[in-house]
């Protein structure tokens, strides 16, 4: 569960700064990373959520 917040906080603060941050600070590279961040983590916790359920049961 933790994963999947901190994929959609690291989303959002992704979108944040692509989007509503001045370009000239450098923070639109910034937050391109935190978007992909979040993907990945996203894609990361379903997988070790469906891995998990699997092992349990």
């Amino acid at each position: 569960m933790f994963i999947l917040f901190a994929a959609l906080f690291s989303l959002g603060f992704g979108a944040w700064a692509i989007l509503g941050m001045d370009p000239e600070t450098g923070a639109r590279g910034m937050g391109i990373f935190s978007a992909i961040l979040g993907v990945v983590l996203a894609f990361y916790g379903v997988w070790f959520r469906k891995k998990a359920r699997r092992v349990i049961t």
